[in-house]
């Protein structure tokens, strides 16, 4: 996809019907998104990396109360920039989603992680749980950077301050577009485009 995709006519240039949806997800929100949809969400979106993965998870293990009320709720996987005179947000592209893998079945069975945005396939057991909590896993498009900044309202760090860029920030968000990679069927993007290629 293009990197010049701008934020307003990305969906429209994609040459897809967008399916709009507000964060945090409700159960039948997901279970209605099907592999390959692209969708335009709305609403609350943190932001969290490895290292904010790695405390949640340890925090659940010792069953504490996490810092941020994750039901129902998306994670994106940046960490943003500072923002720029006048801007809510500096550069936020995506990062590798699969350095969250080894932590993000806890979060879907535990914490109730229902949305993740970010690039690349996942692996197994992160599927397996998606399958069986009924979560979703959105990729972002090209020029990701430029979109989420264009579609953030507000930003605020909400926990582990300490993280610097990889702090836990609350996003509000206006029609960020992306597209369902992995649905809660397990049906993956990552599967079925190389197969269309095979045959």
């Amino acid at each position: 996809m293009a990197e010049t995709i701008r934020a307003a006519g990305a969906q429209e240039a994609l040459g897809a019907a967008v399916k709009k949806i507000c964060s945090p997800l409700a159960d039948e929100a997901v279970r209605d998104l099907r592999c390959g949809d692209m969708a335009s969400i709305s609403g609350t979106v943190f932001t969290a990396r490895d290292a904010a993965h790695a405390r949640l998870a340890q925090a659940l293990e010792a069953g504490e109360e996490l810092p941020v009320n994750l039901r129902g709720q998306t994670i994106y996987y940046a960490g943003p920039t500072p923002a720029k005179p006048g801007r809510v947000i500096g550069s936020c592209g995506p990062t590798t989603s699969g350095r969250m893998d080894a932590f993000t079945p806890s979060l879907i069975e535990r914490a109730g992680l229902r949305a993740m945005v970010g690039k690349g396939p996942r692996d197994g057991a992160t599927i397996e749980a998606m399958k069986r909590c009924g979560a979703v896993y959105f990729a972002a498009v090209g020029g990701a950077a430029a979109l989420i900044a264009a579609s953030v309202k507000e930003c605020e760090v909400v926990a582990y301050d300490d993280l610097g860029p990889e702090a836990i920030r609350r996003l509000v968000v206006e029609d960020y577009p992306c597209v369902v990679a992995i649905d809660a069927q397990g049906r993956s993007l990552y599967e079925q485009g190389p197969e269309r290629y095979r045959r």
